[in-house]
């Protein structure tokens, strides 16, 4: 295969999805409402078709126009996109949809990609736009990708990335703790340190996406995260040393939280359970993660450039008097 259509393209993964493929030579078509400006805006090796995937019938005109060999679908948010997809797409020499760690079941601390169970997902969850519908409607979009597999012959599969971080990214579950890290030497953090959210490096993310359309199985899942998972405290150090700086941790537990009007739940990166994903199902591919070190360096630089857009957590004055009240205690 050497054409690949990559549906959103231009912002975070689908960004550094394109950059990978093109790295690898592949001919790139990328399909986004152009709602935002595209990085490749003046790359000749990349195709640009506007129009909502969303609209079935723009989904349709797209196919027809670049007859993609491959498909990377990178936006879809809900289950009918991924029914329409397979659809138009069902003739394409591979698939490959992005998922999410939303899909799995939270209560689950160990999450695999044959044991670990998906959230179900409703028909009202199926079309709802809020954010506590993502994970039903990630899962269910999963379950309608890897059907087509099993059941028409489709060359479909997911990939599972989890937590994200690294250049470019517009979200803010990492970038606050970053910021917290450049901007303080003492940052609150719920509990003791030892909590574990998995995380995962956004180039490979598109490694993985290219690996899968080149050599997965169609009906496979595949996880994507970092090979070593580290706790928040670890964490937290390997922003400090990609950064030339210190950290202290201010450990705060519930009830100093909850003095300045807190709990863990306020904090990005808390999601409840803590878990873990495997990735040797992907590896077994020929696939590997970046060293969290180099990872956090280029995460870390891109921040210094970038900074943050908006405080996704507690206000640094909340902040100030949970350090405050415990300091008070020693």
């Amino acid at each position: 295969m050497s054409d690949v259509l990559v549906i959103g393209g231009t912002r975070f993964i689908g960004r550094h999805v394109v950059a990978e493929l093109l790295d690898h030579e592949y001919a790139v078509t990328v399909f986004t409402r152009g709602t935002h400006p595209s990085p490749f805006a003046d790359d000749p090796r990349v195709e640009h078709v506007t129009g909502d995937r969303r609209d079935d019938a723009a989904v349709e005109r797209v196919a027809e126009t670049v007859d993609p060999d491959a498909v990377v679908d990178n936006v879809a948010f809900y289950p009918a996109d991924v029914e329409t997809a397979v659809r138009v797409f069902d003739d394409v020499d591979a698939y490959v949809y992005v998922s999410s760690v939303a899909a799995y079941d939270p209560e689950h601390v160990l999450r695999t990609e044959s044991n670990t169970p998906l959230v179900p997902c409703s028909p009202a969850e199926a079309t709802d736009d809020s954010f506590e519908t993502y994970g039903p409607r990630k899962a269910e979009a999963d379950r309608v990708a890897l059907a087509a597999a099993d059941e028409h012959g489709t060359p479909a599969m997911s990939v599972r990335p989890t937590m994200v971080y690294g250049p470019h990214n517009h979200l803010g579950f990492v970038r606050y703790w970053v910021d917290r890290v450049l901007d303080h030497d003492r940052v609150v953090v719920p509990g003791d340190g030892s909590y574990v959210c998995h995380r995962t490096y956004v180039a490979d993310v598109a490694s993985a996406v290219r690996i899968v359309l080149e050599r997965g199985d169609p009906g496979e899942a595949y996880n994507v995260a970092d090979q070593r998972p580290v706790t928040m405290t670890q964490f937290l150090d390997r922003v400090a040393d990609a950064a030339d700086t210190a950290v202290d941790p201010v450990y705060a537990g519930p009830r100093d939280l909850a003095a300045a009007d807190l709990d863990r739940a306020a904090f990005p990166l808390y999601m409840g359970t803590p878990f873990v994903m495997p990735t040797e199902k992907l590896a077994s591919l020929g696939w590997a993660s970046t060293p969290v070190p180099e990872a956090m360096a280029a995460t870390v630089a891109d921040h210094r450039e970038h900074g943050l857009d908006y405080d996704d957590g507690p206000s640094r004055a909340a902040e100030r008097r949970v350090r405050d009240a415990l300091d008070a205690l020693d």
